[in-house]
């Protein structure tokens, strides 16, 4: 009986004064664990006479109860006054947790959207899905041109459309002119179309499916100056204030005349020539990697053909238009200087947290 009360002494004045939750949990298990005091004394009790084995038995079970008693109350104590003794900051921020990020794709569409709402284009979507005949037939393509072959366009198995012919991929976004025309059937038309496009092709600078923004100017007197000052305003405001434009003659046959449109490289400014120091302090002359020559290709543009018109049941002789097509992968390589396509689509988280 002496021994269960020194243990009860000693027990209560060490788990009373422990400063820390980390020693109460030893203390826990030195007295209540599996080889603690608490069991010890019990296996003592085989040496204890008949007579007080009873007494002995009880005096050990409210020994236990007693030390989980106080052992609860001090741990709950230790953790008040670590709570209390912790300086909590209201005003400081709190910890933020991991955000994704958006696709460098779909910020550039955000970003161009909101470049041509200000001049008035309001953003369409048509379908990525086309009959051939909106695709070609109406954009003054003949049946003979190359980009109707199986090489160039992914045609689909479903049943051909009495008027439109077979169903297909869209490989452009020019198909959104018709439908745009025939929607508002009487301009001023101002649009600016974004959407999927598919042709079979994948290497460093294409992939079988890309995005497209088309867009389109359709009123009374239009002209080329009209259409090189609005993408004069886009490229500036896309590429930064410095950069020019330029048009090169071209064909296609939905424009006439017909424009590829060429923006200064922002790696060179221009120059095509980028400028490094040697270990000599002299000036070498580098050649750019990402141009060559200053100049980057941006697309195609030109004024709307007439014939286009036409299929759109507008009179081009009272309107005339503009337009051109820019693939949005493109716009972004040109703007960061990516070297492959392919990065968009890898879902390389270290190349999309870039953006």
């Amino acid at each position: 009986m002496d021994k269960v009360e020194k243990i009860h002494q000693k027990a209560t004045t060490e788990i009373n004064t422990v400063g820390d939750l980390s020693k109460l949990e030893k203390l826990k298990i030195k007295y209540l664990g599996r080889h603690g005091e608490i069991n010890k004394l019990l296996q003592n009790i085989k040496s204890v006479s008949n007579d007080h084995k009873k007494e002995y038995g009880q005096k050990i079970n409210q020994l236990k109860n007693k030390l989980t008693e106080i052992i609860d109350l001090r741990h709950q104590k230790l953790i008040t006054q670590s709570e209390k003794s912790q300086s909590v900051d209201i005003s400081m921020p709190g910890t933020q947790t991991p955000k994704g990020c958006l696709h460098p794709i779909t910020i550039a569409i955000q970003e161009i959207t909101a470049i041509f709402s200000k001049i008035g284009f309001i953003r369409m979507s048509y379908s990525e899905v086309e009959w051939e005949y909106l695709a070609f037939d109406a954009l003054n393509m003949p049946k003979t041109h190359p980009a109707r072959d199986d090489f160039e366009t992914t045609f689909l198995s479903g049943k051909p459309h009495e008027k439109f012919g077979k169903m297909i991929l869209t490989p452009h976004t020019s198909s959104g002119q018709i439908r745009e025309m025939w929607r508002l059937k009487k301009p001023p038309i101002r649009m600016i179309n974004i959407a999927k496009c598919y042709r079979p092709n994948w290497d460093a600078t294409h992939t079988p499916m890309f995005h497209q923004f088309e867009g389109m100017c359709v009123d009374k007197n239009i002209n080329i100056t009209h259409l090189k000052g609005a993408l004069d305003y886009f490229n500036q405001s896309y590429f930064g204030p410095e950069t020019k434009t330029r048009l090169r003659p071209h064909h296609f046959q939905f424009t006439e005349p017909s424009f590829e449109v060429d923006v200064t490289c922002s790696a060179c400014n221009g120059t095509g020539i980028l400028r490094r120091a040697s270990f000599a302090q002299d000036d070498l002359t580098v050649k750019c990697k990402i141009c060559k020559s200053g100049w980057l290709e941006l697309g195609g543009t030109g004024m709307v053909h007439p014939n286009v018109l036409k299929e759109g049941n507008i009179n081009p002789n009272e309107f005339s238009g503009w337009a051109f097509g820019f693939g949005i992968e493109r716009v972004i390589m040109m703007k960061y200087g990516i070297d492959d396509i392919r990065n968009y689509y890898t879902g390389d988280i270290r190349f999309l947290k870039q953006f």
